[in-house]
């Protein structure tokens, strides 16, 4: 059943409905007969038909083959619905501001409105934009909401042609820049069902009713929310830690309440103030804003007396049992020879523990709770260590160190947590932590639980992770092949996209085993739109192509470096006669065989010359720059033959192990990668000494890297970095 006609007011065209027609490849005749305020309307060649902009909108969602163009799944086909509500509030003019104030703010964290790529909620509200004219131009050259004009400025860079096109048939002559006096009928007709439904627009917008992803954290009250990130500082933060960081961040924010950060510093073998110091430079890169900075040291004092208060009530006791033996009777629910001890045979095994004695040594304090429970962690666990060792931050002050499970439920209390964030995988664990809290005559935090991100080919155990640095595998914590924060920053991932990327999994309790390609695509659709493009020839077997009617003498073009993104500035590009190209190129061109240059123009290959082996060893052509580029199958990048190349190395990366998911049990250090770092040498363009360390940039057919090391002198090579972009490799 095909469209017949697609009948609109020419006075105000749905704008929403035409671009989605054009990018889906729908054909569409066109009837712009209709009295103005008429509705929008298909007539399908069976007679049937269809009415209002947003149910044509739809439609076309639904059969287009434009991926997720209506959604992934249920959940975003009705968050694409909600914004569909909510767009014609652009139309208003007193809630036109709050309205882009909204999606501005919404926009903080993401790259397209719904999901992770364009649908039709991006092209709703872009014409509600774009349908304004010179109001949204003006907005869009101020500073005033610059996520939404990022995500404004991405479209048109990514679907600039056929946007322009539409603006310039329907709204005015200069494409986004020069509006006429007509109006999108997606804003004059849809706000006056609005107001019907829920009251005047304006209201909409200052009110609570806003399409969202949220996520509830269950008895939170505006205001009072109180949470921590509890990391230990014996490793650097990787992105399983920032799931937890992120959600804590989130429902501070959403709760108006507060973040404490505290380093659960409980294990002085394990600990260093180098992480403390680097898990303080993640936290920041991550954005996140707490009101204050603790640590579990700081209440060793009271712990201590909390702890012989639990042995004094007969809720605690010293243990002898050797390590093994306790392992295995916590298992078989076998009560120790001490748990009858008497509180005064406890009193002074823990003077002999504080005192760090050879006696005290071979002791630790259990909670007494209950050996026969089926959930064995609720069987004696261990509260106190004795441990010799100093601390990295008060020395050698103290013998003995809480474990977590004792000191983590009295340090939630004192400090005021409202909730604490836990992994679904220590949910065994939680009714041990309320015992705990009752036995010290706490009050409860409320526990909330989310499932840990888990990554393919990924090792998130720190003391695995530590093994890789110890043993000189990786370069350090911030290797690129790391999944540290600082090694996936420094391998080119945006903050804003792991953001995106933890933030969109919510809170879910499922157990994830995320695609690293995921993302890297959200990763994408960030650098993409603004990053410049330069060119690189690997130096290993490159070709000359001479140009036989090429310049006699070099000239230089000004030319953009990005083309669709104008503040990436501009660059200098020298044309030759004799150019370099990949070798990969060379052996896949035939004589007589036209090509196009890219940045010039189309070339035909007149003569090849090989070696013995039949390895292509230079070319010559002549230029042929009126041909098309659209008729030919090879587009080349080049070099011209001058000395002011800049030497480059290429550095691609793999995992480091070659198994998606370790098995229980299973050591790792049987699936290691052998070659998981491959560096390539290559020629790039003289416009590349001026790139600074962290810059992200494209080499045309060649893909994304992140400058690591940048020009300091032409013996020395610039480092990029291969940024992966999610196609299924790692670089």
């Amino acid at each position: 059943m095909d469209i017949k006609t697609f009948s609109f007011a020419a006075a105000t065209p749905p704008l929403s409905v035409i671009a989605a027609a054009n990018l889906a490849g729908v054909s569409l005749h066109i009837d712009t007969s209709l009295p103005p305020d008429s509705v929008p309307t298909f007539l399908f060649s069976n007679g049937l038909k269809l009415r209002g902009a947003y149910v044509l909108l739809r439609y076309i969602g639904r059969f287009a083959s434009i991926p997720d163009f209506y959604g992934q799944n249920a959940i975003e086909a009705s968050q694409i619905d909600e914004w569909l509500d909510y767009a014609p509030v652009l139309s208003s003019g007193p809630a036109f501001e709050n309205g882009c104030k909204y999606i501005n703010e919404y926009l903080e964290k993401r790259t397209f409105i719904v999901g992770h790529s364009l649908s039709i909620a991006d092209l709703a509200i872009w014409s509600g934009l774009a349908g304004t004219g010179k109001r949204w131009e003006s907005l869009r050259k101020s500073k005033k909401y610059p996520n939404l004009v990022r995500w404004f400025n991405s479209l048109v860079a990514e679907y600039g042609t056929a946007l322009n096109e539409i603006i310039t048939t329907y709204i005015g002559k200069k494409g986004l820049g020069e509006p006429s006096g007509t109006k999108s009928n997606e804003q004059a007709v849809v706000p006056d069902q609005i107001k019907k439904v829920n009251g005047n627009a304006s209201e909409k917008v200052k009110g609570g009713s806003k399409p969202s992803a949220e996520i509830d954290l269950p008895d939170a009250v505006v205001g009072k929310v109180r949470v921590r990130f509890a990391p230990e500082p014996s490793g650097y933060l990787h992105i399983g830690h920032s799931k937890a960081a992120l959600l804590n961040k989130y429902f501070a924010e959403r709760y108006q309440g507060q973040v404490i950060l505290r380093f659960d510093d409980t294990n002085p073998a394990k600990e260093s103030n180098e992480f403390v110091d680097n898990l303080l430079k993640d936290i920041d890169t991550l954005g996140i804003k707490y009101e204050k900075i603790t640590y579990t040291s700081d209440y060793f004092p009271e712990l201590m007396e909390m702890a012989e208060s639990l042995l004094r009530q007969g809720k605690a006791y010293v243990d002898d049992t050797p390590r093994e033996q306790m392992q295995k009777e916590r298992m078989d629910g076998i009560d120790s020879k001490r748990r009858n001890n008497s509180v005064d045979e406890n009193l002074k095994l823990w003077k002999e523990m504080i005192a760090g004695s050879e006696r005290g040594l071979q002791c630790c304090i259990r909670g007494k709770l209950d050996m026969q429970n089926p959930n064995k962690s609720l069987r004696d666990p261990v509260y106190y260590r004795c441990n010799p060792m100093p601390h990295h931050r008060i020395g050698s002050k103290y013998k003995v160190y809480p474990t977590y499970d004792f000191a983590c439920p009295y340090v939630d209390a004192i400090e005021g947590i409202t909730h604490a964030l836990r992994a679904s995988e220590y949910h065994d664990r939680n009714p041990q932590y309320h015992w705990i809290q009752g036995d010290m005559g706490l009050r409860k935090v409320l526990i909330y639980e989310f499932s840990r991100l888990n990554m393919v080919y990924t090792l998130l155990s720190k003391r695995k992770l530590l093994w890789f640095v110890q043993n000189g595998k990786v370069d350090g914590w911030d290797d690129p092949r790391f999944p540290t924060v600082q090694g996936i920053v420094r391998r080119g991932l945006k903050v804003e996209a792991l953001i995106q990327f933890i933030v969109e999994q919510g809170a879910s309790k499922n157990l994830n085993l995320m695609e690293w390609d995921k993302l890297w695509t959200i990763n994408k659709k960030i650098i993409d739109p603004v990053c410049p493009r330069h060119t690189a020839v690997i130096a290993e077997r490159r070709v000359l192509l001479t140009l036989t009617d090429g310049p006699d003498e070099p000239f230089v073009r000004i030319i953009p470096r990005h083309k669709k993104y104008e503040a990436a500035g501009n660059k200098a590009t020298t044309y030759t006669k004799r150019i370099w190209i990949d070798y990969a190129d060379a052996e896949t061109i035939a004589v007589g065989e036209e090509v196009t240059l890219m940045d010039w123009g189309n070339a035909i290959v007149e003569k090849i010359e090989k070696d013995q082996d039949g390895n292509v060893t230079g070319l010559s052509g002549v230029l042929h720059l009126e041909g098309s580029v659209k008729t030919t199958k090879l587009k080349l990048t080049w070099l011209p033959e001058i000395d002011e190349l800049v030497s480059l190395t290429l550095v691609e990366f793999d995992y480091l192990i070659t198994k998606k998911k370790l098995e229980e049990g299973e050591d790792f250090i049987d699936v290691l990668n052998p070659c998981t770092k491959k560096e390539t040498l290559a020629y790039g363009d003289s416009n590349l000494r001026n790139l600074q360390h962290g810059d992200v940039l494209q080499l045309e057919r060649k893909g994304y890297f992140k400058c690591d090391a940048p020009f300091l002198r032409p013996s020395k090579p610039i480092v990029l970095l291969s940024i992966p972009d999610g196609r299924g490799k790692q670089a």
